[in-house]
């Protein structure tokens, strides 16, 4: 079993994808998974109205006080929990964070979405200091371009963020239009037509590896 939160302050920073990404790609391989969507729009609840032969659940109407119990009872269910956590000022992260395995800090490869993935990783670190032990959190670059076509800006955003020596993945959620897709069909990307969807293929490349990736993390922790 185990938890994984999903958080970034700034709006489009690809949380709700992230999350979406990660649980669909797991129950395809066989796992039973829980999204708690505490995000701001609630487009996973919203994705789970869909025809998905995914048997995912997902858990919304979730607030500081109750996060904690909402976590816990999905864990005695699910192999897998991921919270879908809106900003990262309130309680509501921090609660979520420390009963987390594995803190995701999604963004895209902007000035803007750097400056709010750092105050994310100054909550882990504060959050840290207050309960005496160090939580896992790792940085996911999203909506990039695959080589060769990558921006200048791209490049130098993921250069920073190594010499800071933040942990960062090395697989990418691409911009892909199959990621925007599944929130648009309510399917995962295994039940997309490909005749329908462009670079699909490519798409549930990305999903595996960055998945495994996230599984190797789980399984050093």
């Amino acid at each position: 079993m185990a938890i994984i939160s999903v958080i970034n302050s700034k709006g489009g920073s690809g949380k709700s994808t992230t999350a979406l990404v990660l649980a669909t790609t797991l129950a395809h391989r066989g796992a039973s998974v829980t999204i708690i969507d505490a995000g701001s729009n609630r487009s996973l609840t919203d994705w789970r109205s869909g025809d998905t032969a995914h048997a995912i659940k997902v858990v919304g109407d979730v607030s500081e006080t109750d996060i904690r119990d909402r976590i816990r009872e999905a864990a005695n269910s699910s192999e897998f929990v991921i919270a879908d956590i809106a900003g990262v000022a309130g309680g509501l992260a921090v609660r979520a964070m420390i009963r987390s395995d594995l803190t995701v800090v999604p963004m895209a490869p902007s000035v803007l979405d750097a400056r709010s993935a750092a105050k994310a990783v100054q909550l882990v670190k504060e959050v840290e200091n207050d309960v005496g032990r160090t939580l896992m959190f790792v940085l996911a670059l999203n909506r990039t371009d695959a080589a060769p076509f990558q921006r200048t800006i791209q490049r130098e955003i993921a250069r920073e963020i190594e010499e800071s020596d933040m942990p960062l993945l090395r697989s990418h959620l691409h911009r892909r239009e199959a990621f925007n897709a599944m929130f648009g069909e309510r399917l995962s990307l295994f039940e997309l037509d490909p005749g329908k969807v462009n670079g699909l293929e490519a798409a549930v490349k990305d999903a595996m590896s960055f998945t495994e990736e996230i599984a190797e993390i789980l399984g050093r922790r």
